[in-house]
């Protein structure tokens, strides 16, 4: 073997996701209230990951991290090699955009706009141009299952299909990073079986997802567990 392909394949493979002894607290009312108290993790790439434990526990504000809404107060979050702690928020912005796709346990489907649409809006908040925005779409909805949904209003359609409909959103810019909120929180058990196949079958393409539950379910599919309790891992 050539020494610049040795180097390259022993070059070191930084995780899409990195938490390095992270701290978050909010201050209110005179009050220093502790979320996340000197977490650390790493999710791989096509690796499936569960947050377990009781509300409140912080796993909540670990995604808002992982997904470049917030900032540690001490530590260091890394989002597909980048400290977001040293981005500005328009750099956040983009990497949140780019980078991170977020599925919620109540969907978040914009009521105005078809599932077509509502698939499409990160595309068109990137700017690509419409062919582009439709080939994306289209292939990101024969994806998750509801290509025969895309004129479709959310009114129109199922709790499992609002959910389908948010994932294909959460994918439809190839991101390296899903992070999931609940995701079967709001279905009924057939439905919640099928997202977490959809979710199981990303993952195994190569895509990391952290995914917070209370479900025992969905805890079982992931490749890992990790169990939360008052802003720690346990």
């Amino acid at each position: 073997m050539r020494l610049s392909s040795f180097a390259a394949s022993n070059k070191a493979v930084v995780a899409p996701v990195v938490v390095r002894d992270v701290h978050k607290s909010y201050t209110g009312s005179g009050d220093t209230v502790s979320a996340l108290a000197g977490v650390s993790l790493e999710v791989r790439a096509g690796e499936m990951v569960a947050l377990v434990g009781p509300s409140g526990c912080g796993k909540s504000t670990l995604l808002n991290l992982v997904g470049c809404v917030d900032l540690p107060t001490a530590g260091e979050v890394i989002v597909d090699g980048r400290v977001t702690s040293d981005l500005d928020d328009d750099a956040l912005t983009v990497l949140r955009r780019d980078r991170v796709g977020t599925i919620f346990q109540f969907f978040n489907l914009l009521p105005a706009l078809t599932v077509f649409d509502n698939v499409g809006l990160p595309l068109v908040l990137r700017r690509l141009p419409k062919a582009r925005i439709a080939a994306r779409v289209e292939a990101a909805l024969v994806q998750v299952g509801i290509a025969d949904k895309r004129s479709a209003y959310p009114a129109q359609i199922s709790g499992g299909q609002m959910q389908r409909a948010a994932i294909a959103r959460a994918i439809v810019h190839v991101p390296a990073i899903i992070l999931a909120d609940e995701p079967t929180g709001n279905l009924d058990t057939a439905n919640g079986e099928n997202v977490l196949r959809l979710l199981r079958g990303l993952a195994d393409g190569g895509q990391a997802i952290l995914m917070a539950t209370h479900s025992a379910e969905a805890a079982a599919i992931c490749d890992r567990t990790i169990r939360m309790s008052d802003g720690r891992i346990v």
